[in-house]
Parts: C-alpha cells; structure tokens; sequence
C-alpha cells in the first residue's frame, strides 16, 4: 500500500519555505498532495487556479506530487481521499502552539490511523511567510530568493496593476 500525504495551506504565494517542506515530504511519501485550500473570508492575491498552476510548475520536478484544491473541513477533504498522513510545517514555537491544537482536533476528526506529522522548517526559512512577502513586495521591498523566481514574476505584474 502506498503511503499517500496531504500538505496544505493556501500557498498565495507559495515560498522557498513551502517548496522546502514539498520536496522533503515529497521523500517520505509514495504520494503527497499539495492541497491548496480555498478559504472564502480571505481575498488572495492569486487565484486558486493561479495558484495550482504555479505550484505544479514549481514541483514538475518531483514525480509523486500532485496538486489539488479544496475548501472546507480538512478532515473531511483527508477521509475521503484515504490520506495516511497530514504534512505541517513549523518555523517557530507560535506555530507549535496553533499546530499542536489544530492537530488534536483533528486526531478526533480524520479516520483512523490518520497521522500529523510535522516537519521543521530550514532555518534559512524559518522567518518567510506569504504575508511578509506579499507586505514586503508591496511596499517596494525587496523578496528575491526569498519566492522562486517565476512567481516573484507574477507578483510583480499584480503589483503593477494595482
């Protein structure tokens, strides 16, 4: 049986930080989806088809990822597709405290031997988060190395349009 994974979040932008988890998770997984989550209270800056577009180029390289979007409960969008685990990725200790919660809750709520399963994120992305980014980018700062280049890309032609 292969051991299929779920990582998400809503990747607007997807980072350097994230694309660390992927490929790292991407290693101990026959299978991880990049599930990229549609919250209807938020406005992204992309679109989700944007979104999954750059995500699958981004990831082209590694063979067992795939992308999908979804909106609504995590636990029902994991107990239908038979996922084995959920990938979290944790920069600091503010993130454990949000992560450790969430991941009780939904120890009650996924199927059985469903597993969250969290993943350290390199120190050298441990500050980047697509809300700094965005903020940075749009105030005229500087992001480079800190998203992959085609994105930075098309960050800057939605900044130019505003």
């Amino acid at each position: 049986m292969t051991k299929r994974a779920l990582y998400t979040g809503s990747f607007d932008p997807m980072t350097y930080g994230h694309l660390d988890i992927i490929e790292r998770a991407s290693k101990m997984f026959g299978e991880l989806v990049v599930g990229v989550i549609v919250n209807p209270n938020k406005q992204p800056l992309f679109t989700k088809e944007e979104r999954v577009a750059m995500i699958k180029a981004e990831t082209a390289h590694l063979g067992n990822v795939k992308v999908d979007c979804f909106q609504g409960l995590l636990a029902d969008y994991v107990n239908a597709n038979g996922f084995n685990a959920v990938i979290r990725g944790l920069r600091a200790t503010t993130d454990f405290e949000y992560e450790i919660q969430m991941a009780q809750m939904n120890d009650r709520l996924f199927n059985e031997g469903v597993e969250s399963v969290f993943l350290m994120t390199n120190p050298e992305y441990s500050f980047i988060s697509s809300s700094v980014i965005k903020e940075v980018l749009s105030l005229g700062g500087c992001v480079d190395g800190l998203v992959p280049e085609k994105i930075l890309e098309e960050m800057k032609k939605k900044y130019c349009r505003k």
